[in-house]
């Protein structure tokens, strides 16, 4: 190997293992905090870094206050509306886009970020109003309808890249052999588009599990679980909610983990095509 591609690779090593600590280390710490003594953890001014004393307690705890239980179920309701949500949306939006020129659909694709670039508050509070209005508040449709104004362009852009990324001699064969566009769409496109519907699908449901603005405007009185969460923290229970909170991000761990084999470049990055 030459001198200078082998002290590239190292170097790339390098920044992967950096990289690497500095998004392990923040869930570490959540371990740590759930599984150890708050004798070791918040009573302290410099917490043990290295596991010392293993309890269970914090969770008997969090279990037994059983407040938290129905925001993670509320929580889990609304990111299941909004994913499938956004594949009902984004899959007739995708193909549409597909079918414009590259250049004119780009430009929709990026007015819809550049729309959802401005501040979540500014939008939610008269949003909020009109779901007043409407009865929408604190309900699960109320939040999810609002959370599927962040996820809508980026599943757009992941089923745009997802169409593109299919040849557009497999449609027409379609229609020349008498199949109509409805079922060239439904039986021809739609299997072969699994993949880049399931990175939406997936894409969409964590960005609902997390997201708060929208959540806590719309929803005050029956809040989600980041918002419970959030309230947990700033009551000084910070290990009940950190012990819910490990609880909650190992299943979307796991999911990614599983399924991180999917996110491929020509459907995350397809619906640039043709600039």
């Amino acid at each position: 190997m030459h001198p200078d591609m082998k002290s590239k690779n190292i170097g790339s090593y390098i920044i992967a293992i950096i990289l690497s600590i500095i998004f392990i280390y923040p869930l570490y710490v959540l371990i740590l905090i759930t599984f150890e003594p708050t004798y070791l953890t918040f009573d302290r001014l410099y917490p043990y870094q290295l596991p010392v004393v293993f309890t269970l307690s914090n969770l008997e705890v969090s279990f037994r206050n059983l407040s938290l239980v129905y925001p993670v179920i509320r929580s889990t309701e609304v990111a299941f509306i909004v994913a499938f949500l956004a594949l009902l949306l984004s899959i007739p939006a995708g193909y549409g886009l597909e079918k414009l020129t590259a250049r004119l659909s780009n430009r929709i694709i990026i007015l819809m970020f550049v729309v959802n670039m401005m501040p979540a508050l500014v939008i939610a509070i008269p949003i909020s109003v009109y779901f007043i209005r409407l009865g929408l508040e604190n309900t699960v449709i109320g939040i999810a309808l609002a959370q599927e104004l962040v996820v809508l362009p980026i599943s757009v852009f992941i089923m745009l890249g997802g169409f593109r990324s299919l040849p557009q001699d497999i449609e027409n064969q379609a229609l020349v052999d008498g199949a109509t566009l409805k079922s060239a769409f439904a039986r021809v496109l739609l299997p072969l588009i699994r993949v880049p519907a399931l990175v939406t699908f997936l894409i969409a449901w964590m960005t609902s599990w997390d997201e708060f603005t929208y959540a806590v405007i719309i929803s005050p009185v029956r809040p989600t679980f980041p918002v419970d969460l959030y309230d947990y923290v700033s009551r000084g229970e910070p290990f009940v909610a950190s012990s819910f909170a490990l609880i909650v991000t190992i299943p979307v761990i796991i999911v990614t983990v599983v399924l991180q084999k999917y996110l491929k470049g020509e459907y995350l990055s397809g619906g640039l095509g043709g600039v």
